[in-house]
């Protein structure tokens, strides 16, 4: 599969944190026009992050974003992803939706509970609320340095994709290969209940990083095939 940049060039990035100015910096920076989405219009962070951008970096609401870009991808706070999702299901339609959340709940402190896990994900609630949508889980596994440079760590490690449109995970994998993701790095699980796996991943997660100081970690799958 090539590395050549996907020929969609309007992208909505749904969320200011982190996260969400992480994926849209990259965006910006491989030619996209990158709209970057908040709760409410006149956010200051994203017109900061907007004006640092210069061309090809706008602002708008959630709604005003889901309805410019060509694909979307959800970066919110996990405890507020699904009324985000509900929020928009006419300006998405049948849009890829990329969904790198996490139903982290911090309401008791550290380290955080999973408000949603075992018989579902935060991924399929997503999907039930935008039926017409292309749902596709992924970056969720790792910090938002890696999801834009996977190459911070050397050597193979893995990404996960999961959704239930073959196509629209052919389309999203070919965008993380412009990411710096190798083709032979992006594991493709299966169909959107496949997130549970990737969603209950987090609560070890938030522990590694507990103990390293760090987020450069990964997962990286040797299998008996693989060995000497």
């Amino acid at each position: 599969m090539s590395c050549d940049p996907p020929g969609m060039t309007k992208i909505a990035v749904l969320g200011t944190g982190d996260v969400g100015k992480a994926i849209a910096s990259k965006l910006v920076s491989l030619g996209h026009e990158v709209r970057l989405g908040s709760r409410t219009d006149g956010n200051e962070a994203s017109e900061r992050w907007a004006a640092d951008q210069g061309e090809g970096a706008s602002v708008g609401t959630f709604a005003d974003a889901a309805a410019f870009g060509e694909m979307v991808f959800l970066a919110t706070s996990g405890v507020h992803t699904f009324t985000v999702a509900k929020g928009i299901v006419e300006e998405v339609g049948r849009k890829i939706l990329v969904d790198v959340t996490n139903p982290l709940d911090f309401s008791q402190g550290f380290p955080p509970a999973l408000s949603v896990c075992n018989k579902d994900s935060l991924a399929e609630q997503i999907q039930r609320a935008l039926p017409e949508a292309r749902v596709i889980k992924t970056l969720n596994t790792v910090h938002n340095s890696l999801m834009i440079a996977p190459r911070r760590i050397s050597g193979d490690h893995q990404i996960f994709v999961s959704g239930n449109d073959a196509d629209a995970k052919a389309e999203v994998s070919e965008l993380l290969q412009t990411f710096g993701w190798r083709a032979h790095e992006i594991l493709d699980l299966g169909d959107v209940t496949t997130a549970r796996g990737t969603e209950m991943w987090l609560p070890l997660w938030v522990r590694l990083f507990a103990k390293f100081g760090t987020g450069d970690f990964n997962i990286t799958l040797t299998r008996v095939d693989d060995a000497d």
